[in-house]
C-alpha cells in the first residue's frame, strides 16, 4: 500500500533504529503501550513479543486493516494482546484505557509533522494517565521541545512541554532511514510525565494561559507583551522589582521556575484577572 502524504506517511524501515525505540520504552512486559501511528507495523512486532498488551492507533483504514490481518486474536498465537484501532489519536480515550488497564499507559510513536503539535497537547493533557513516552518527531520540533532557557530553539512549546515532566533527546536518524525518505531528519525523544504545577504552586489553565501571553511575540520583551495582555505598566515595574527581573527581558531567556514565580506575583498583586487570559 503505497503511503499518503496527505497523512504525513513516512514508514521507518531501519532496523537498528527500530529496536533502539522498543528498548527506550525500558520493561513493559507487564504494561499496556499506545502506539501512535504504527503504520506496516515495523515497531508493532518487535513490542507485541514485548509487552504485557498493545493498543495500535492507527488512522489510515487500510493500514487498519493490514496490522488488525498480521495480528489475528487467536489464543494460539503472541498477538493476542495486540487490538488495532482504526482512529485518530486526538480522538482516543486515554482514560477509559488506563482504567481497563489498572495502570498508567506508556506510550511510543513516529508522530506524522502535520499532527505533532496537537498530539504533543494531547498526552499532556492526560498526563495524569500516563507514565513516560518514547516519540519521534521532526528534528527541528525535538529542539524546541527539550530547549532550555536561553537557547534559540526555547519558546512557549518547550515550557509547556516541559511542565508535564522531562524531556531528553535520544538519537536523530537522516531522511533515508524512512520510506518514503522525508525532506528532514527526525529525532527520537523520551517523555517521562511528572506535572510540576504543583510543585511550582501555580493553577493550570491560568498559567498556561499567562504563557501563551508572554510568548506571544517573540521579538518583543516580556513587559511589552504583558502590556499587551492588559498588565499595567506600574504594576509590571512591581512585579519586576519584585521577581528582581531587568525591564528588559524575555520570555525567552527566563526558566519556567522565574516565570512561576513572576506569575505567582502578578495573581497576588491582583494586577490582572490572569485566570481570565485568553489565548
Amino acid at each position: 500500500m503505497p503511503p499518503k502524504s496527505r497523512l504525513g506517511q513516512n514508514f521507518l524501515r531501519d532496523q537498528q533504529a527500530i529496536r533502539r525505540i522498543a528498548a527506550a520504552l525500558g520493561d513493559c512486559s507487564a504494561r499496556t503501550v499506545v502506539e501512535i501511528g504504527p503504520g506496516h507495523g515495523a515497531i508493532t512486532r518487535i513490542l507485541a513479543a514485548n509487552v504485557g498488551k498493545l493498543i495500535a492507533i492507527e488512522v489510515d483504514p487500510g493500514l487498519a486493516a493490514q496490522l488488525s490481518a498480521a495480528f489475528p486474536r487467536s489464543e494460539s498465537t503472541l498477538a493476542t494482546n495486540v487490538r488495532v484501532e482504526t482512529s485518530d489519536i486526538l480522538a482516543f480515550n486515554f482514560e477509559a484505557a488506563s482504567i481497563a488497564a489498572g495502570q498508567k499507559l506508556i506510550v511510543v510513536g513516529n508522530l506524522p509533522y502535520y499532527i505533532t503539535s496537537p498530539i504533543l497537547m494531547k498526552l499532556a493533557e492526560n498526563s495524569n494517565l500516563l507514565d513516560r513516552a518514547v516519540l519521534m518527531v521532526q528534528r527541528e520540533v525535538a529542539d524546541r521541545v527539550t530547549a532550555k532557557s536561553g537557547s534559540r530553539d526555547y519558546g512557549l512549546l518547550s515550557v509547556t512541554v516541559q511542565l508535564y515532566g522531562p524531556v531528553e533527546q535520544l538519537f536523530t536518524l537522516p531522511p533515508d532511514a524512512f520510506s518514503p525518505p522525508p525532506e528532514v531528519h527526525s529525532t527520537v525523544f523520551r517523555w517521562r510525565f511528572a506535572p510540576r504545577f504543583s510543585e511550582l504552586n501555580v493553577a493550570r489553565e491560568p498559567f498556561l494561559a499567562f504563557l501563551r501571553r508572554v510568548f506571544a511575540l517573540k521579538r518583543k520583551t516580556l513587559a511589552n507583551n504583558l502590556r499587551a495582555a492588559g498588565v499595567g505598566t506600574k504594576e509590571i515595574a512591581a512585579a519586576f522589582s519584585a521577581a528582581a527581573l531587568d525591564s528588559k527581558v524575555r520570555a525567552e531567556s527566563l526558566p519556567i521556575e522565574s516565570l512561576a514565580a513572576l506569575w505567582r506575583i502578578l495573581q497576588k498583586q491582583g494586577a490582572i484577572p490572569l485566570g481570565e487570559m485568553a489565548p
